[in-house]
């Protein structure tokens, strides 16, 4: 009897198909949004999650309290090699190295431009470093060495991005904070315009051009055992450090954070905002709804003496209850179908626009059968939700009445 229902919902949807469209627009304005919005985010969350794999969850960084992403110490904070000495001989901590960076001032054709550089340690103490870099190579060139005194490797973008009127070649010289610096190489696309605009120089040279104390450190750089959870070395860490730096618990001057948590903040982050804006899209999803309600009270009007036939020959009221919800049921379920492939396509053209503009995958669209799944079902839910009051004022017509209306 179902099956019956469904044939007779979807060829009195196929008779007013101008109608059924209009009705449609609403849902699949909405579902198509949904879908779109979800899919580059959940590309971009996998996006994330790969790339700090790569990195390592186990990798933790302590920076000075107050350093505004990771950029900008606000409170004076400075972290040296006593520092270092205590995270090593914390318990669970394999490998520490301190990292230095700053804004660098870069001249080249006699244009100027700033970006960040970062000052890479090349003795044993840099092995931790390179482990960060494993999964971008240098595509051009090669990469620093120990004893490279005046020599730089640059973001991708020095390459091919025009950050200069003319790009710069391996060879080329640059002047760092007015020292001249030969170019060695430069690394592949990252897809982060931050890293990719960076300059890579040795800490020795970087000590130099920064004027900087070899004991101090902008950052620490630690990696935690395979064998141990990185928050609890985390929180080890803290311990240490407030100890050392005769801290009271919660007044401690350093941050200390592993990986795994930066990926889970931003996730937190981002599913919120993810939230908000596929709220804002759902508001399609309830005009839609209201259009479909709008319909099947049209269709009850136009179909009364239909019904009146249908309830003279045996048909009980549930029945013809079933029949409207069900064909409202069918109109959200079809908005959904043309939701999803409009979605689906809009988020693909997305995909495709942002890897030739990037030269990156940072934003990919993601598809998981939860994804599809739950947007057929949702829409059909929606339509059958506004169908309800119209179906049960179709099953609640009496006989008599409906077959005498004209």
């Amino acid at each position: 009897m179902i099956w019956d229902f469904l044939k007779y919902g979807a060829g009195n949807i196929g008779k007013r198909r101008l109608r059924s469209w209009l009705t449609m627009i609403g849902i699949f304005v909405g579902i198509a949004a949904v879908v779109a919005l979800v899919s580059l985010g959940q590309g971009l969350t996998k996006y994330v999650d790969e790339e700090f794999a790569k990195l390592g969850r186990d990798k933790i960084i302590i920076q000075p309290k107050g350093t505004l992403g990771g950029v900008v110490s606000v409170g004076g904070v400075e972290i040296d090699d006593s520092d270092l000495r205590e995270v090593l001989g914390t318990k669970g901590v394999v490998d520490a190295t301190g990292m230095n960076y700053g804004t660098v001032k870069i001249e080249f054709n006699d244009q100027v431009r700033y970006y960040f550089n970062i000052g890479i340690p090349q003795g044993k103490e840099g092995k931790l470093v390179y482990e960060l870099f494993t999964s971008y190579d240098v595509e051009v060139g090669r990469n620093l060495k120990k004893g490279d005194k005046n020599k730089v490797v640059l973001g991708h973008y020095f390459l091919d991005r025009n950050l200069f009127e003319k790009n710069v070649k391996v060879g080329d010289k640059i002047l760092l904070n007015d020292e001249e610096f030969e170019v060695i190489g430069f690394y592949e696309i990252i897809g982060n315009p931050s890293d990719d605009t960076q300059t890579y120089i040795t800490r020795e040279a970087y000590l130099d051009l920064f004027d900087v104390e070899d004991d101090k450190y902008d950052y620490l750089l630690a990696k935690s055992d395979i064998s141990e959870e990185p928050e609890v070395v985390v929180d080890r860490i803290e311990e240490t450090l407030r100890k050392h730096r005769d801290k009271e618990e919660g007044s401690e001057d350093v941050d200390v954070v592993s990986f795994a948590q930066y990926a889970e903040v931003f996730k937190a982050v981002f599913n919120v905002v993810q939230v908000v804006i596929i709220g804002i899209a759902c508001i399609s999803l309830i005009v839609g709804g209201i259009g479909i309600m709008n319909t099947m009270f049209t269709a009850v009007l136009q179909r009364t003496q239909e019904i009146g036939i249908m309830k003279s020959v045996g048909a009980r009221n549930s029945d013809i209850m079933i029949l409207f919800l069900i064909e409202s049921g069918i109109l959200g379920l079809a908005g959904g179908a043309i939701g999803i492939i409009f979605g689906a396509s809009f988020a693909k053209l997305i995909e495709v626009f942002a890897t030739v503009a990037l030269e990156s995958t940072l934003l990919q669209a993601y598809f998981p059968p939860y994804l599809i799944v739950g947007s057929l079902v949702f829409s059909f839910v929606v339509g059958a939700l506004s169908g309800i009051i119209p179906a049960y004022r179709a099953s609640k017509l009496k006989p008599v009445d409906a077959l005498r209306y004209e």
